[in-house]
């Protein structure tokens, strides 16, 4: 099994993490920061989480090939809440990206690290909600608890219960590989249909007539 902390990484251990994990299918997630690689260090970034009381597991630049790891990945890390303690191991990925800039589009330094790690954690290769939608399609992104119960990776906007947006329209097999299998993209729910009166059997009363005026009887007038 792969060491908890990865030795290839930077280590910013956080004074809190997210507590016990529960046990289940592997699973890593991806996250995006939101902030230009070019300007932005994995290290910033990972001093900023740890601040907020919510560490990821591993903060990677991928321009630069920078890591930093918060928390090992015996424990859950904090950007998920009470879902991010299910599965044997729940890999939290943040990415020092823009999230309408697929970071997959680079060259990627440091992804092999990050990839033999989780393997080594024995998450599988595969996407089950498919490839992560881009913004702003993904705050509509469809997250079903059958998906997350197989294990894989994931991306933020695909875990049930999650709200965020990232990491965004990513190229999934730059990450897992080009054998990886790409199912279907997400899809936001469908809405309803308009909801149509019942249709009318025959001998039906027509609604239209109780307001109609009830014609009275006439009277024969004597000449």
């Amino acid at each position: 099994m792969a060491d908890a902390w990865l030795p290839e990484a930077g280590r910013t251990p956080a004074r809190e993490d997210g507590g016990r994990l529960r046990g289940g299918a592997p699973r890593a997630v991806w996250f995006g920061s939101d902030s230009d690689p070019r300007a932005v260090s994995a290290r910033s970034v990972a001093a900023d989480l740890s601040r907020a009381g919510r560490p990821a597991h591993l903060v990677w630049n991928p321009r630069s090939g920078e890591i930093i790891q918060l928390v090992p990945a015996t424990r859950a890390a904090g950007l998920l809440g009470d879902v991010g303690h299910e599965g044997r191991t729940c890999l939290q990925i943040m990415v020092v990206a823009l999230t309408a800039e697929p970071f997959t589009a680079g060259t990627l330094p440091g992804v092999e690290t990050i990839m033999a790690w989780a393997d080594g954690w024995g998450v599988a290769r595969r996407w089950p909600a498919g490839p992560p939608l881009p913004p702003p399609h993904s705050y509509q992104a469809r997250r079903d608890r059958r998906d997350w119960a197989r294990g894989g990776h994931f991306g933020a906007s695909q875990v049930p219960g999650s709200q965020r947006p990232d990491p965004g329209g990513i190229d999934v097999r730059r990450l897992t590989g080009p054998d990886t299998p790409v199912t279907a993209p997400s899809r936001a729910p469908r809405p309803a249909p308009a909801r149509l009166p019942p249709p009318r059997l025959p001998g039906d009363l027509d609604p239209g007539a109780l307001a109609a005026p009830v014609p009275q009887p006439v009277r024969a007038t004597r000449s």
